[in-house]
C-alpha cells in the first residue's frame, strides 16, 4: 500500500515514515524543506534499508498538488506539513493562516478530484485551550484558541468535519500532546532550524553548550512547583499511533466519517520535572533561569488517552526518561 506523508522530513513526519516502512508500506514524502533538511532522507534510508520516494515542492502550489494526485494512486495520506511554533504564530499570524490552511485545502481538493480517501490529520491538544477539567478527554469543549497556531488546528478540524459531511471521505484527527525524544538509533530526531521554539531541543542544546541558558517561562502558574505542565510523549510512540489510525480507515473500522483521538501518555510533567528528569537520565547539569511567562502558553494540559487505548488499541509505551535519554543521544550526534 502506498502512503503519502506530507512534511515527511520533519520531526514527527520522519519518525512516522520509518514506522510505515517497517510495517511494509510504500511511502512517498512531499516536503518543501522550509523546516527540515534533505539529509533526513538518507537517515531514514539507513534505518529502514528502503529509500522513500521524495518530492520537493510547496503544498501552497495548488497546481503541483493537483498534478501529483493525478499521477499517483495513494491508499492514504498522513498530513504533517504545517508551521508549528506557538510563539512565532503570535508574531506572524497571516503566515500561519496561509500556510497551515491553504496547504490542507489543496491536499483535500486534490484528493476529492481524484476520488482518493483515508486522511490522517496532525492535530493538537491546543484545540482544547486551557481545559476546564484534567485529564482532557475528546469530549472536552473546544475553546477559543490561545494562539494563531492553535486556531489553525481548530479551523483545520472544522474543514475536515465539513468535508466528511459533504463527500465520501474519511478522516482521523490525532490530537497530539507534546512530542519529544528521537529515534533510538540517534539517526533522526528534532532538529529545529534556528533558535528552538520547543522545550526539549532547547534543553539538549543548553546541555550541549550550544545555548548559554535555558529560560523557564514562568514559575507562578497554579501548579505544584509553579511551572507549566504538559503531557510529553515519545515521538516513536506517537508515530506508531498514525499507522494504527491509518489501518483503521483502510480496514473500514472507523465508527464515524471523522474521528478524534488524544495521543499522549496520560501523565502531566512540569517544566522543572522535565529538567530534573533530564539531569537524572543523562548526568548533565542544566543552566536555567526563571523568566516571565510567554504569550499564548496555558497552565496545564495532559491527556485522557482511554479512547485511543480502547478504540485504536494503541498505548504509549516509553517513559519521559526514555524520551529525554534518546533526545540527548540524538543531540550528541549533531555537529
Amino acid at each position: 500500500m502506498k502512503v503519502l506523508v506530507t512534511g515527511g522530513l520533519g520531526f514527527i513526519g520522519s519518525h512516522t515514515v520509518v514506522e510505515l516502512q517497517q510495517e511494509g508500506f510504500e511511502v512517498i514524502i512531499i516536503d518543501n524543506l522550509s523546516n527540515s533538511k534533505i539529509e533526513v532522507l538518507d537517515q531514514i534510508t539507513s534505518i529502514t534499508g528502503v529509500k522513500p520516494q521524495f518530492e520537493q515542492f510547496d503544498l501552497l502550489d495548488k497546481e503541483k498538488v493537483s498534478n501529483f494526485f493525478k499521477l499517483n494512486k495513494i491508499d492514504g495520506v498522513i498530513h504533517f506539513a504545517a508551521s508549528k511554533a506557538v510563539g512565532e504564530s503570535v508574531e506572524k499570524p497571516l503566515l500561519y493562516y496561509e500556510n497551515n490552511l491553504s496547504s490542507l485545502l489543496h491536499v483535500l481538493q486534490a484528493m476529492l478530484e481524484t476520488s482518493q480517501d483515508h486522511f490522517i490529520f496532525s492535530s493538537s491538544c491546543t484545540v482544547y485551550g486551557q481545559a476546564d477539567e484534567l485529564p482532557i478527554t475528546e469530549s472536552a469543549p473546544i475553546k477559543p484558541a490561545e494562539s494563531p497556531y492553535g486556531n489553525t488546528k481548530k479551523i483545520s478540524e472544522d474543514i475536515l468535519t465539513d468535508t466528511t459531511k459533504a463527500h465520501s471521505f474519511n478522516a482521523i484527527a490525532l490530537r497530539y500532546f507534546n512530542p519529544i525524544g528521537a529515534h533510538p538509533s540517534a539517526k533522526i530526531g528534532e532538529l529545529p532550524i534556528g533558535v528552538p521554539q520547543n522545550l526539549i531541543p532547547y534543553v539538549t542544546q543548553t546541555a550541549a553548550g550550544i545555548r548559554e541558558q535555558l529560560s523557564v517561562f514562568g514559575n507562578d502558574y497554579p501548579t505544584p512547583d509553579g511551572t507549566a505542565i504538559r503531557d510529553y510523549i515519545h515521538v516513536v510512540d506517537l508515530a506508531k499511533a498514525h499507522i494504527v489510525a491509518l489501518r483503521r480507515l483502510i480496514d473500514k473500522k472507523n465508527k464515524q466519517k471523522i474521528e478524534f483521538f488524544n495521543i499522549g501518555t496520560g501523565k502531566g510533567s512540569s517544566v522543572l520535572e522535565v529538567i530534573n528528569t533530564f539531569e537524572k537520565a543523562t548526568g548533565q547539569k542544566l543552566n536555567y533561569k526563571i523568566v516571565a511567562r510567554r504569550a499564548g502558553d496555558i497552565t496545564a494540559a495532559y491527556a485522557d488517552t482511554s479512547l485511543a487505548n480502547t478504540e485504536l488499541g494503541w498505548k504509549a509505551e516509553k517513559s519521559l526518561e526514555d524520551a529525554l535519554h534518546d533526545a540527548w543521544l540524538w543531540q550528541l550526534q549533531q555537529k
